[in-house]
């Protein structure tokens, strides 16, 4: 089966072609971040319009790379939800005047389970039941997910995401946008376990950033510590909480495997902590994606239309409302 993916949830234009028998055949992405840099954050009217300028001819590009016409595709893999809603009527839009141009089925991908489902391309043998933490910009969410591709809700943020917060962490250090790297490098320089700070929710499966988001600025206008003792401070708090609370939900659903996606999730402190963590749990192993299958791309919305396509599973969430439900089936 040959799948194409259209990706275009938010500022990362990007389409690919998979091979149940070959693996991905090419990928090709346009990222706008240079572009949202000058503005502090994604601007989704700026978004909207450079997808609409370069889905077609990334497109065209990826069919040559992979040496393939429109009628050699099986299905076509679209993100749908969640995202910025301008920008993903992109991506929708060309994936439906495609399908009906060429006859071709058109499956909807919800864009947090292709995240999770990307740690399956890097690792082919890694198959459901596991626990997925899913860290970005915009989502730290934690699911079960079952051998039939059901994904149930464990817990989430009440508030920042831990993406969103590390981006406005590195704003009030004076760093770009987004900060992800820039605390990163910084903390390398720095002590972890230099300054004591917060973790929200201690025992429960939930999220909470905006405390310490919170606690490093009144941290950095002390000026008791180096912002490179804050910086890895800062980031060894996030890691370790996603840890706690990711392994509390593996051991709570009995599962011996966790999945940790999102363009977070390539942060290396994180990584780090993980494996750290999973030395103290015998049964329990720590799968990443690629750096680069953790940021958005077309690939793994490929890769997850052709899993619930042979399924027949167009996503069962089992969640709060805030998630929403999809019972979703061919657009």
């Amino acid at each position: 089966m040959i799948v194409l993916g259209i990706e275009s949830s938010c500022d990362e234009t990007s389409v690919a072609v998979y091979s149940s028998e070959k693996g991905t055949l090419c990928s090709r992405t346009f990222s706008q971040a240079d572009i949202h840099a000058s503005f502090g954050g994604v601007i989704p009217e700026v978004a909207s319009r450079n997808h609409i300028q370069k889905i077609e001819p990334l497109y065209h590009a990826c069919m040559k790379d992979a040496a393939l016409t429109g009628m050699d595709l099986d299905i076509i893999g679209v993100t749908n939800a969640p995202g910025l809603i301008g920008a993903l009527f992109v991506g929708v839009s060309f994936a439906k005047g495609l399908g009906y141009a060429l006859h071709k089925p058109v499956v909807p991908v919800h864009h947090l389970a292709a995240h999770i489902l990307a740690a399956e391309l890097s690792y082919p043998d890694l198959k459901p039941p596991y626990t997925a933490l899913i860290v970005s910009g915009g989502h730290t969410h934690i699911f079960d997910i079952d051998e039939a591709l059901n994904f149930t809700l464990i817990g989430r943020t009440i508030d920042d995401a831990a993406g969103e917060v590390f981006d406005k962490t590195a704003k009030v250090m004076g760093g770009p946008y987004p900060g992800g790297i820039f605390i990163q490098n910084l903390a390398e320089k720095g002590n972890r376990h230099a300054v004591k700070f917060p973790q929200a929710f201690k025992g429960e499966i939930k999220f909470s950033f905006s405390g310490l988001k919170t606690a490093v600025m009144n941290t950095i206008q002390k000026e008791q510590f180096c912002l490179e003792d804050i910086a890895a401070s800062f980031q060894w708090t996030v890691a370790s909480t996603l840890a706690d609370k990711t392994f509390q939900a593996a051991s709570l659903f009995k599962r011996d495997k966790i999945v940790v996606g999102g363009g977070v999730a390539a942060n290396q402190e994180i990584r780090c902590v993980f494996n750290e963590r999973a030395e103290s749990y015998e049964n329990i192993n720590v799968y990443f994606p690629e750096p680069a299958r953790c940021t958005d791309n077309g690939e793994m919305i490929a890769y997850a239309a052709y899993r619930f396509y042979r399924f027949r599973n167009f996503l069962n969430y089992k969640g709060s409302a805030y998630d929403t439900k999809h019972s979703i089936g061919l657009l």
